[in-house]
């Protein structure tokens, strides 16, 4: 696929975008807990110039997300949206980690994996510091799991690390990384 073919891809049409940024605005209102201080015309403004993230919110939004607003980076002043859907996206559930574990599977292998359907939303995966800051805003993923950034040396051996939330509290685990689970997706951040 070309550069050229994957950025008209990545763009919604103006009918897309007014529905989206409604959606967004909606939300936005209804949790205002979730970004105290902030105005939703600077962040639409900010939306609007920029046509590739609104492209990815949508497919945030797509997949279940909910995706919302939910910090803004100090340093860098970019807006942070987070999957705030309660549980972890339906849309992106039963998917192995990444390539190589679904590569590995001989049988039974789900359709995508989590990092690559990451990279092709134009997102990213949370890393176990992220999930718990997001935890500490939202509780979400009381009957789901989501996969979490793993490090090299884990994923090296095989592994891959997930995180949920249960009696109030944020669990860790680990799996085979090219296990998959009607209850586990992924949440993922995009910066604005």
């Amino acid at each position: 696929m070309t550069d050229k073919t994957n950025n008209e891809k990545q763009a919604l049409t103006e009918q897309e975008s007014r529905a989206l940024l409604a959606t967004l605005e909606t939300r936005f209102k209804i949790n205002m807990d979730r970004h105290p201080g902030i105005r939703w015309g600077d962040v639409q403004k900010r939306l609007l110039q920029s046509p590739e993230k609104l492209w990815s919110l949508n497919e945030m939004e797509k997949t279940g997300g909910e995706p919302d607003l939910v910090l803004l980076d100090e340093n860098s002043k970019e807006y942070l949206f987070f999957d705030c859907s309660k549980e972890s996206p339906l849309g992106r559930r039963n998917l192995c980690y990444d390539a190589a574990a679904l590569a590995s599977r001989k049988a039974n292998k789900p359709a995508e994996n989590a990092m690559s359907m990451a990279e092709k939303m134009s997102i990213e995966v949370l890393s176990e510091d992220v999930y718990r800051k997001l935890q500490q805003r939202v509780p979400l993923d009381l009957k789901s799991s989501s996969w979490i950034k793993t490090p090299e040396n884990i994923r090296t051996l095989g592994g891959a690390l997930f995180c949920d939330r249960r009696y109030d509290t944020v669990f860790v685990y680990h799996n085979g990384a090219e296990s998959y689970y009607s209850a586990r997706g992924f949440r993922a951040v995009l910066k604005v």
